[in-house]
């Protein structure tokens, strides 16, 4: 079962990262492009993840994952309940949301440093 104490360093390890708070949710950020937001209780994990893949994740896995709300789904974003995950596959969705906004050379040189992933 995953928490945010699971993900939370994540938030500032990464490079170009940094995490803020905006009307009582915490998010991180890359400049001004938020990559992952908690609810208020801490409970949901909101992500960056690739529109086209977000149907199949969400349908495969109803009990971990929901589509952000109606006004989100314009976004590459999905849901997930942080303890229906386990804390490896957390940090791998927050990481996976990152390079989603960060340039590919910073992607690599990520990679390059860490082999054998964010576990």
């Amino acid at each position: 079962m995953a928490t945010i104490e699971d993900v939370l360093p994540l938030g500032s390890e990464l490079e170009r990262s940094y995490p803020v708070h905006v009307h009582g949710r915490l998010k991180f950020r890359v400049k001004q492009i938020v990559y992952v937001a908690f609810s208020r209780d801490e409970t949901v994990m909101e992500f960056a993840f690739p529109r086209e893949e977000r149907d199949a994740l969400v349908g495969g896995q109803p009990d971990k994952f929901s589509l952000p709300a109606p006004s989100d789904m314009r976004f590459h974003w999905v849901r997930a309940r942080l303890s229906a995950l386990e804390p490896a596959e957390a940090r791998e969705f927050v990481v996976d949301a990152w390079r989603m906004v960060v340039p590919l050379k910073v992607s690599r040189a990520y990679d390059l440093a860490h082999p054998d992933g964010p576990g």
